[in-house]
């Protein structure tokens, strides 16, 4: 994986990747594999359409007709440093009048590569397409060896090869709207999204395809500023043994980053918390409670966020910092504070894959620090605070954030796609997930 320090390389200064993904040889073999019987049935229906009236006076006993189709190979390979190769193999069966049958051999060798268009999307463009039509020596004919090139046939005039290669690239399952639903935004939270946009068209290695992404948050339909990432997205070097997952995908720890620092702009951070307190049972511990409450209130703790969370990625281990500013007060129609809180928060993240969604969950709090900020009922100790407030927010704190996150957030991906056989890893600044491809079976 070494190829991905070329995402180190910037479009432009502001625009810089925070996570990509390799598209690997064995991903390419199912690509193919999955698109063989969509291009069988779009040869079908371009080949075997009745042919055109013809209008001129000759008897028209000699027309050709394509009464069979059959993909008898399809498959996609990796030129590096170039782009793809799609090489298809079609048997026609044909009948003629009088009443003959022979089959033929349609070959199409295709380049392929993704470019990047003016609007910033990526498409896919076939560079160089050759087809050939070859007649396929009969029972008959067993003197020949090989098969031999038709040409000028009736075949050749009804079969418009040069269509099939302007139109090669729409024989895979990929065309060209579903690498555009790769850009598309997905929703995190209601006020939240996230949008992943290609730097650059991809590049080519004998590891795949490499794509390297930038991602940006929305807030309520604008794009927020994110924090700057000290260095730039880098992977180390990897052992260059080819991969048996089809694509393999690298998050930066700056990525991790920017989404709770979105979250924290959304609002969605900031929770409130109802402890198992009341203004009677504080007043036990706290003798001015008694003067600021007279009858008995439940206690709510509405915790802010007062600085960007952070997160650090460690082998085997990730880690988000919040900080976080409790107001402690009372009542739910009118909330009346009386205590602040500044809360820092060290919490073990857990990371799955679900479909095409990264579920992240606070997993673990390893730590937490209290410090009073402002006192309306005079000075209180530490101790007291932690042990009066620690268990809230201990068990609450991770649960609402859990909840603003359970819907996961969407990973770079085409339409109709699914990702299986997920392994995550997590590294020292970067998370690597390699899967497998699936495509989902339609519906109706």
């Amino acid at each position: 994986l070494s190829i991905l320090l070329s995402l180190l390389v910037p479009a432009h200064t502001t625009r810089s990747p925070d996570c990509g993904g390799i598209l690997t040889p064995s991903g390419l073999r199912y690509l193919a594999e999955v698109s063989k019987p969509h291009a069988e049935s779009v040869l079908r229906r371009d080949l075997m359409a009745p042919p055109a009236p013809d209008p001129s006076p000759t008897s028209p006993s000699s027309r050709n007709q394509i009464i069979s189709v059959k993909v008898d190979k399809f498959s996609l390979t990796l030129i590096p440093d170039t782009g793809m190769r799609l090489s298809i193999e079609v048997d026609l069966g044909i009948t003629s009048a009088p009443p003959t049958t022979k089959e033929m051999r349609l070959s199409i060798l295709a380049d392929l590569h993704v470019d990047m268009n003016p609007e910033g999307n990526l498409e896919l463009v076939t560079s160089d397409c050759k087809p050939t039509l070859e007649e396929v020596q009969s029972t008959e004919e067993t003197d020949r060896s090989a098969p031999h090139k038709s040409s000028g046939s009736d075949v050749d005039k009804q079969i418009n090869v040069e269509k099939i290669c302007l139109e090669v690239s729409k024989l895979l399952l990929l065309p060209n709207e579903r690498l555009m639903s790769l850009a598309a935004p997905f929703p995190i939270t209601p006020s939240c999204q996230v949008q992943y946009l290609p730097l650059a068209a991809p590049m080519y290695s004998e590891q795949g395809i490499i794509i390297s992404l930038q991602t940006t948050f929305q807030v309520s339909g604008t794009v927020i500023p994110l924090p700057v990432s000290p260095v730039p997205f880098s992977m180390p070097e990897q052992p260059a043994s080819s991969s048996p997952s089809h694509l393999i995908l690298a998050f930066s720890e700056h990525f991790y980053t920017s989404l709770f620092s979105a979250l924290e702009e959304s609002g969605a951070l900031n929770v409130s918390l109802l402890s198992s307190l009341t203004t009677a049972t504080l007043a036990e511990r706290i003798t001015q409670m008694g003067s600021l409450f007279q009858e008995d209130l439940p206690v709510v703790l509405q915790a802010v966020t007062r600085s960007s969370p952070h997160v650090v990625l460690e082998e085997d281990k990730a880690i988000v910092q919040l900080f976080l500013t409790a107001q402690i007060g009372a009542g739910s129609s009118l909330f009346q504070s009386f205590l602040s809180v500044n809360v820092d928060v060290t919490a073990r993240l857990h990371l799955s894959v679900a479909d095409t969604r990264m579920i992240i969950s606070v997993a673990a709090v390893e730590d937490i620090e209290l410090s009073l900020a402002t006192s309306d009922v005079g000075p209180i100790l530490a101790a007291l605070l932690e042990e009066l407030f620690l268990p809230t927010i201990r068990e609450e704190v991770p649960a609402q954030i859990n909840k603003v996150l359970r819907q996961g957030v969407f990973l770079p991906h085409i339409a109709s796609f699914t990702y299986t056989d997920v392994n995550i890893t997590i590294h020292k600044d970067y998370v690597l997930i390699p899967c497998n491809l699936q495509l989902e079976a339609r519906t109706g």
